[in-house]
């Protein structure tokens, strides 16, 4: 049968896990300055304590480790675009500090990293992420020549129409 601790144990086991010095933790649960050192080195023995303090610091690990439902969630949520990602951006103005919903690319990893954790012989899923991935390399692509500048040189847009056939496979020329 577990015996409930006291007070000042509770308050010793508490102050133990913070600082991880027992004198200093008798000290402050209330124990005598003289005797805090040996009464902190004896309430580390005595197994009701010890088994709180062992209780508290498995509570405490298992909160800072993500387990792996937790990461499937998190990724669940990226690839469902759910998850908004913060962006900072500095200016001269200042530091500026956003929120936006991942980038596709981002969004087509975590589900790769979900069928990772649970994979299948499934050939249908694996053509499904080629094209994904292929699709968001083409609306990578379109976006680079939409956002080439109006005075940049045919070459440039020549490069990112050759870059877009690559990822199609083909040639944009029709041919």
């Amino acid at each position: 049968m577990k015996r409930k601790l006291t007070p000042k144990q509770q308050r010793f086991a508490d102050e133990y896990i913070k600082s991880g010095n027992a004198a200093d933790a008798a000290r402050k649960a209330g124990y005598s300055k003289r005797s805090a050192r040996s009464v902190g080195q004896e309430n580390l023995t005595k197994p009701d304590i010890k088994q709180y303090i062992d209780d508290q610091m498995a509570e405490i690990a298992s909160k800072r480790i993500m387990d792996a439902r937790e990461a499937v969630e998190l990724l669940t949520r990226i690839a469902r675009g759910e998850e908004k990602e913060t962006v900072i951006s500095s200016t001269p103005e200042g530091v500026y500090e956003s929120q936006k919903e991942a980038d596709l690319k981002t969004r087509i990893s975590a589900v790769k990293e979900i069928l990772k954790r649970y994979p299948g012989d499934d050939k249908l899923v694996k053509a499904q992420i080629r094209k994904a991935a292929a699709e968001a390399d083409i609306a990578e692509a379109k976006a680079r020549i939409m956002n080439a500048s109006t005075d940049s040189t045919e070459a440039k847009v020549s490069e990112y129409l050759d870059k877009l056939d690559d990822v199609l496979g083909g040639d944009s020329d029709g041919n």
